[in-house]
This record gives structure tokens, C-alpha cells and sequence, in this order.
């Protein structure tokens, strides 16, 4: 039986994925703050057989982490999808463009952003990397986005966010490197602009559509995709 263990896995994105992995009979190790409070997660856990398991985990607690890994120590993990993140205080949904201006910036709140989207998935990799190496598919896929393209880059503000998907680009792109000795598969992939909380309800797509499309990626990916910039239908970012 395939696996896969997906961060944030409470609602959005995440949710979608424990949703569409489990109807394909998927193991699925979904990862939240708070198990047993998690709703929709929990109820999907509850009618699965088992299947989908719920774990305890604050991607910025590091302890937690590694007392995640002894949890899951032996365990096979096929697909580990980085997903847990955060925008920062202040709302994209609600504020659009002005989110995160020039000389606003807000550097404790920074800094949390920076420890959510970019050092969260760093540890999860190097804590779990093992388990992901012990399974058949061997992938590491990091949800980022398309405003931590530089070369892409039209519009500015969003300092905190765009930063750190930027830095975790960087990171990913070296760990395909790192591991492609190990037979890792380690990609970052953006989901597109999806009506959840940090995209908004304008955005162009929902939760479904981006993660159908991101599992058809994921599922296609190879080691000679390691490393590359894509996104939810399969095209290529510049960096």
C-alpha cells in the first residue's frame, strides 16, 4: 500500500489531499496542531479502517517533530508533502496587493513565517528523510508558490510571504541534489491561485481542481524531475 504524509492537513489543501489519497486507498499519516479537533479530518480518519491516521504536529516545533519520527519510526513514506504554511497576519484574502507593503513590515511576524514555510519543511525532510528513502516512490514535494518566482516577479509587497516560498525554492533545489544519490525525488510545487484562506475567494481555482492536478503531477514525477519549479498542471516555473 502506498503512503503518504501530508502537514497541515486540517483543512484546505491539506484536507483535499488526506481526501483524495484515502479514496484511493492510500495510507495517509495527515499532520495537524490539534488531533481530535480537526472536524472534517477527523471524521475522514474515523470511516477509513484505519488507513488515515491522525498525528500531532506544530511544524514549528521542532521537538515535536522528532518525537513525530519516532512515532512513525520504520514506516515507509512514499510521498512527503510539505504543506503547512502561513501567510503572516495580515490577510491576502482581505487586503490583496497592500498585504505585507514596503515599510510595513511586521519582523517578529516575519520571522514566524520564516520558521512555518521555510524551516518547518526543512525539518520534516531531514527528520524524516529515512522513512521517505525505506518506501518505493522516494518523493519530497514542498508546497510553495508562484510569487517566490524572482524571475516571475510583476508585482511587489508580500515581502514576508514571498520570501520565504523564494527560500524554500532554494532549499528544495539543493536537497535534489543532496538526495538524488539516495534516489529522492525532491520537487517544489506551486497549487495555483485556490479559494482557501491565504488565497482567497476570488482566486481561480478550488481546493479539488489544485489537487487532482498537483497528484497528477506528483504521481508522474521521476528523478529527472528533481529539482525542477512546477506547478499544479504540470508547468515549468522559472526560478
Amino acid at each position: 500500500m502506498a503512503s503518504v504524509l501530508i502537514t497541515g492537513a486540517s483543512r484546505g489543501l491539506g484536507l483535499e489531499f488526506a481526501r483524495q489519497y484515502a479514496a484511493e486507498g492510500w495510507r495517509v499519516f495527515a499532520c495537524v496542531r490539534s488531533p481530535g479537533a480537526a472536524g472534517d479530518l477527523d471524521e475522514l480518519a474515523r470511516g477509513s479502517d484505519g488507513r488515515v491516521t491522525v498525528h500531532e504536529l506544530d511544524v514549528e516545533d521542532h521537538a515535536g517533530i522528532d518525537a513525530l519520527a519516532a512515532q512513525l519510526d520504520g514506516a515507509a513514506i512514499d510521498v512527503l508533502i510539505n504543506n503547512a504554511g502561513l501567510m503572516g497576519r495580515e490577510s491576502f484574502a482581505e487586503k490583496g496587493l497592500a498585504t505585507q507593503s514596503f515599510g510595513q513590515s511586521d519582523y517578529d511576524d516575519w520571522m514566524r513565517v520564516l520558521r512555518v514555510n521555510l524551516l518547518g519543511p526543512m525539518k520534516i525532510a531531514e527528520t524524516l528523510v529515512a522513512n521517505v528513502a525505506a518506501s518505493a516512490q522516494k518523493k519530497i514535494v514542498t508546497l510553495t508558490s508562484i510569487v517566490g518566482s524572482i524571475g516571475q516577479g510583476r508585482f511587489g509587497g508580500l515581502y514576508a510571504y514571498r520570501s520565504s516560498k523564494s527560500a524554500a525554492n532554494s532549499v528544495m533545489k539543493a536537497m535534489s541534489i543532496d538526495l538524488k544519490g539516495r534516489g529522492i525525488i525532491a520537487v517544489p510545487l506551486h497549487p495555483g491561485w485556490v479559494r482557501t484562506g491565504i488565497g482567497g475567494p476570488r482566486a481561480e481555482l478550488d481546493v479539488v481542481e489544485s489537487v487532482a492536478g498537483m497528484r497528477k503531477v506528483i504521481a508522474g514525477l521521476t528523478l529527472a524531475d528533481s529539482g525542477r519549479f512546477l506547478q499544479w498542471d504540470g508547468r515549468e516555473l522559472p526560478w
